[in-house]
This record gives C-alpha cells, structure tokens and sequence, in this order.
C-alpha cells in the first residue's frame, strides 16, 4: 500500500520504498499501468533523501566549525 504524502517519512523509510520501487523495475514486475506514477515516487523520494542528506550534512558541519 502506497503511503500518503502528509504522512512523516524518515530516510529509512524512502530508501527502502525507492529499493522496492527499483528491484520491481529491473523485475519488470510493474506494468504499463503503474510505470508512470512508480516513477514519479521514486523522484519524489530521491528528492526527498537528498534534502536529508543535504540538511543532515550541514547540521553536522555546524559542529566541526
């Protein structure tokens, strides 16, 4: 089941469901159907991981400043 944009995503979490999103594409296990809307999810959670990264490093910098 597809979790719903409002809902709290952690990196963890976006990384898993962009695993699963990924194994099922080189499975060919998603049909024309689906294709589209599997990958805009998974730009959406590519984005998503990379303001995270983003935003973990630069708090981490703060640190070491």
């Amino acid at each position: 089941m597809a979790k719903k944009k409002s809902e709290a995503l952690s990196y963890e979490n976006a990384m898993s469901e962009l695993q699963k999103i990924i194994s099922d594409l080189q499975a060919e296990a998603i049909g024309i159907d689906d294709l589209s809307e599997k990958v805009k999810r998974a730009a959406e959670l590519i984005s998503f991981c990379k303001n995270k990264l983003r935003s973990t490093e630069k708090d981490i910098n703060q640190f070491f400043e």
